[in-house]
């Protein structure tokens, strides 16, 4: 697949406001101990092919042009525009339980693949807030939409957050999976047991061997595991995430170029902390929203903490939800997909 050059974010009001003090910096993992760590011998697996992330189901694939760039998205049903966004190290596989229940429920429901994954474009940059915002409007507009109810889990949790603030004609609703508001998060970036859960996101920060271990070695596993509620990843007692999906993200994270874009997103979030662009997004994200909000959170999550979740009650306005789901860890659409959809729906009937 060819990387190609990305478009900038359209101009928008964040960029006339005063920067906003920078926020608390990340620790800095040491990097002889991290190699020692992540160093693994590759795995020898069968080539991939993009063609695998287009999963046959209920559901029709297609592909859009937005913000300079094409994406693939996964569509089902007739009605309002439900638009689905994923996390890391996934797809838009991951919402296959929500897509056929929104439908039935009479909304038009799209599961996308973010800028980097799965089968749309892959280009070498653009992974900063802003322009994955305005990739997420313009996949709204593409598809025909004046606005839409954006659902996202982890990444795409951070994207529905933000929508809000940064595009705020195009999002109607939002509900977010597993992820605390993006000032949430770097506020309590300077709270031990937060900044202790996200060791992950410190060792992203290195060159070249996080890839390497995405890509040829254990990262999708280890994350899968390590960030679920049932860390053994046993599908006999039914644990997330089980072969299947365990063999279709470490495949889907093997096609070229997706273990360095998906990478570049946490890379962003942590070395805009002192920079301009880093302080335009916090001042277009500092106010509460002003449009409907369904938090849900998984009580086992060990990635971001339900401490951390819950905080975000300061930006998210007086018209949120929040439901904490027992039992689950942070891959909620997967490991409590009843119960995610279950309360989607009844949230979604609650909009009018």
């Amino acid at each position: 697949m060819t990387a190609l050059s990305a478009e900038g974010a359209a101009d928008d009001p964040a960029d006339r406001v005063p920067p906003a003090p920078a926020p608390v910096q990340p620790p800095v993992v040491p990097v002889a101990e991290t190699v020692a760590e992540t160093a693994v011998e590759p795995v020898v697996e069968s080539p991939v092919d993009a063609a695998e992330v287009l999963v046959d189901g209920p559901w029709e694939h297609r592909f859009v042009a937005a913000n300079g760039a094409r994406f693939h998205v996964a569509e089902t049903g007739d009605g309002p525009l439900v638009l689905l966004l994923h996390g890391f190290p996934q797809f838009w596989w991951s919402w296959r339980h929500q897509l056929p229940a929104l439908a039935d429920a009479g909304y038009r429901a799209v599961a996308m693949d973010l800028r980097g994954y799965g089968a749309s474009d892959k280009p070498p940059r653009g992974y900063d807030t802003l322009t994955l915002a305005a990739d997420v409007a313009g996949v709204i507009r593409t598809l025909g939409a004046g606005d839409a109810v954006v659902v996202g889990h982890d990444w795409g949790g951070w994207l529905a957050w933000s929508l809000p603030s940064i595009a705020p004609r195009i999002t109607r609703a939002v509900a977010v999976a597993s992820m605390a508001h993006p000032l949430a998060m770097r506020t309590a970036m300077g709270r031990r047991g937060q900044r202790e859960a996200l060791a992950d996101v410190f060792r992203f920060q290195l060159p070249m061997l996080p890839e390497r271990r995405l890509s040829s070695g254990d990262g999708v596993r280890d994350v899968l595991y390590g960030w679920s509620a049932d860390h053994s990843g046993d599908a006999r007692n039914g644990a997330f995430p089980g072969p299947e999906a365990l063999r279709r993200y470490r495949r889907a994270m093997r096609l070229p170029f997706v273990a360095h874009c998906s990478l570049e997103y946490y890379r962003w979030a942590v070395r805009s902390l002192p920079r301009a662009d880093g302080r335009r997004f916090v001042a277009a994200v500092r106010e509460p929203l002003t449009v409907p909000v369904l938090q849900l959170h998984g009580e086992l999550d060990p990635y971001v903490l339900p401490t951390t979740a819950l905080s975000s009650h300061r930006w998210a306005g007086d018209q949120l939800r929040y439901e904490l789901i027992s039992g689950a860890g942070h891959f909620l659409p997967e490991e409590a997909p009843q119960r995610v959809t279950a309360l989607l729906l009844e949230w979604l009937a609650s909009l009018g």
